[in-house]
């Protein structure tokens, strides 16, 4: 592939060869007939959260693989001064969605914007715009959520559990419905230390909760937060265990079934290899790493990381809605009486998947930073900040006295010679911190996950759809994943262009350069200084 046809229009992101668009995992290589593409065809989706990771990926892969769909209702709120409208048509210029436009260029045709807000009530809709929805719809994937660990406990409960009640409440009126898949967390219930495909006791009934946060001030709530999260670690898995309960409790006679991805990292391959467009979770630490500016992490190295690609997730949540359909229709051709148009259930409880790789390909945080420190070191970005120095500690203590040392000193002399040269102390290392606080309690930590429903799911797929829609993880190979993980991380995460390799080889020769200078000088007058001390203490 040659650089023009790698470069955006602006060419402002290089794509090397190895991000080859043509990513033929996806080309239905057996050329029987989709089951799954069948399925969706003449659908009408609804997608909540479909500006967020997943629901980018969600929505690219579905308008590429499924052509004669037919529309996608994209629930989108006005944010930072934009327009539904402006969000979608900025969204739709990421390099995510250059091949969707080679393949088919007018696809945002498809694409109808329903505005609203998952954490509003009634999901900020119009009238006119619920009764098209409970008219038209076919399909609906709920992954609107509030990602913050930290968020507030009264947004995490209005958008992940209220939200999710009210889409719920939604999708009973649907009666075209065919499919309802929430999308939910492995670490939901990670309270406990087996996680099986199941309902566990919530945190918290929906409904307490909801009534909770609307009575309460926020002075309150905030107050008595850390006494109702109880054991769950943060307000996002305690908001999302308590969303898993709402669905129990409203799903009933609904074809509905909840996905539980695990930590998300960048594509494997679909529709480009590395593709992200945040620093959540493990990418943060990655990324933090990777430019010199996490130098060292509280994680025992020898804890499983639970960590799964995002296209491995898309395609278990589009099979997912196919197959819970496809079982419901099974139950209703046995039992349904003819002329009753009701819903039956599937199962006594919704399906549900647990999304993740331990089970079948285990992978050590020790395995997962080593190697991509090993690949910072042969493709760094220009944007790294110093050389690279990383210090996973397993002990607290030890990590409290290297982060004195490795982080706190020297941004005090950062911040103290901006302060002298007249501008603004970034105050970076209290973000990180913040940062490191929260993620390293999924890092301390082990869990074992059941996966048997996605096992029987793959057996259930076609072998055209194995290919097309590839979530099985037996299949898959971390190191050939983590090969292209940093170059993902370079080229979409910090828009560090792939033509700017040899540039950032040169700065990074230099700043190991003046690291080692500086640390020589260091040494030499702490010996200067300790020799001078015991000279003159002999006298």
């Amino acid at each position: 592939m040659t650089t023009e046809a790698c470069m955006r229009p602006n060419g402002n992101t290089y794509l090397d060869d190895m991000f080859n668009m043509k990513d033929q995992s996806n080309v239905d290589a057996a050329e029987g007939i989709s089951e799954v593409t069948n399925f969706y065809v003449g659908c009408n989706v609804l997608i909540t959260g479909g500006s967020g990771f997943l629901g980018k990926l969600l929505l690219e892969k579905l308008l590429r693989t499924c052509p004669n769909m037919g529309k996608v209702y994209m629930l989108l709120r006005a944010k930072k001064g934009k327009t539904p409208a402006q969000r979608l048509k900025e969204q739709f210029n990421d390099p995510l969605y250059d091949r969707l436009r080679q393949e088919q260029p007018n696809f945002a045709s498809q694409v109808v914007i329903i505005e609203g807000d998952t954490g509003e009530e009634d999901l900020g809709l119009s009238f006119a715009d619920r009764d098209f929805l409970v008219k038209n719809t076919h399909v609906v994937f709920h992954g609107a959520a509030t990602v913050r660990f930290d968020e507030t406990l009264r947004k995490a409960v209005n958008v992940n559990v209220r939200g999710a009640k009210m889409m719920l409440l939604l999708a009973k009126e649907m009666k075209n419905l065919k499919a309802f898949v929430h999308i939910s967390t492995a670490y939901a219930h990670c309270t406990l230390d087996c996680i099986e495909e199941k309902y566990y006791k919530p945190a918290m009934d929906p409904n307490e909760a909801i009534a909770m946060v609307a009575k309460l001030d926020d002075e309150a709530l905030q107050r008595m937060a850390p006494r109702i999260i109880g054991a769950w670690p943060n307000t996002y898995a305690f908001s999302k265990s308590v969303s898993e309960e709402a669905v129990r409790q409203y799903s009933r006679g609904m074809p509905i079934s909840v996905v539980r991805p695990s930590i998300v990292l960048p594509t494997m391959k679909d529709p480009v290899v590395g593709w992200s467009d945040n620093t959540y979770g493990a990418t943060g630490a990655v990324v933090g790493i990777y430019v010199s500016l996490l130098r060292v992490f509280y994680c025992d190295l020898k804890n499983v990381a639970e960590l799964i690609p995002a296209d491995i997730v898309i395609n278990n949540i589009i099979v997912a809605a196919w197959d819970i359909n496809k079982l419901n229709q099974k139950k209703l051709a046995v039992e349904q009486p003819v002329g009753q148009s009701d819903f039956l259930d599937v199962t006594t409880q919704p399906l549900i998947y647990n999304c993740v790789s331990s089970c079948q390909k285990p992978l050590t945080w020790n395995e997962y930073l080593h190697v991509n420190l090993r690949y910072a070191d042969e493709i760094p970005s220009r944007l790294t900040l110093w050389y690279r120095v990383f210090r996973p500690m397993r002990y607290r203590w030890l990590y409290i006295l290297s982060k004195l040392f490795l982080h706190l000193i020297p941004a005090i002399i950062v911040d103290t010679l901006a302060r002298l040269t007249g501008r603004k102390p970034r105050q970076t290392y209290q973000k990180v911190h913040k940062y490191s606080s929260i993620v390293s309690y999924f890092c301390n930590k082990e869990w074992k996950f059941n996966n048997d429903n996605v096992l029987k799911l793959w057996e259930r797929t076609s072998l055209t759809d194995q290919t097309k829609f590839d979530f099985n993880v037996g299949n898959f190979d971390w190191s050939e994943y983590l090969v292209n993980h940093i170059r993902g991380i370079r080229v979409y995460v910090l828009k560090d262009p792939m033509t700017t390799l040899d540039q950032a080889r040169i700065k990074y020769k230099l700043l190991t350069r003046l690291h080692f200078t500086i640390v020589t000088i260091l040494c030499c007058l702490l010996a200067w200084l300790f020799t001078s001390f015991v000279g003159i203490s002999l006298l």
